[in-house]
């Protein structure tokens, strides 16, 4: 029988949440640290754990049947994988910093701008 390959995140934001996940599904399994797999106990699946980086190239090359990996990786990588569910948890936050000297008037503040000035210590 063969099994089914899940790649999911070694460590990092989407760890817990994806460990989380699998473990509400069913699926048995002990994850000891530094472990770069895991058998599930009650299923024939295979947990790989991955840097998420490495996650689209896995499963791109069959190495990995399936993985949850952050939206901003699978795109940035540009793999012929397929987004199969958006399961909306390990969101993250972009925040920009700019010098007190200047007003922050929205977005369009960054129109045109091709390097930001150095941060200088407060």
């Amino acid at each position: 029988m063969s099994q089914l390959r899940i790649a999911i995140q070694k460590s990092g934001r989407l760890q817990e949440d994806s460990l989380k996940l699998l473990k509400e599904s069913g699926l048995q399994f002990s994850n000891g640290r530094d472990q770069l797999k895991a058998q599930v106990g009650n299923l024939p699946i295979e947990l790989l754990f991955l840097r998420d980086d490495d996650i689209p190239q896995y499963v791109e090359d069959r190495v990995a049947d399936a993985g949850i990996v952050g939206e901003n990786v699978w795109v940035e990588k540009q793999k012929q994988n397929q987004l199969i569910k958006r399961l909306n948890f390990s969101r993250c936050r972009l925040s920009i910093a700019i010098p007190r000297s200047e007003e922050y008037t929205g977005v369009s503040w960054l129109q045109g701008k091709t390097s930001l000035p150095p941060i200088l210590p407060l």
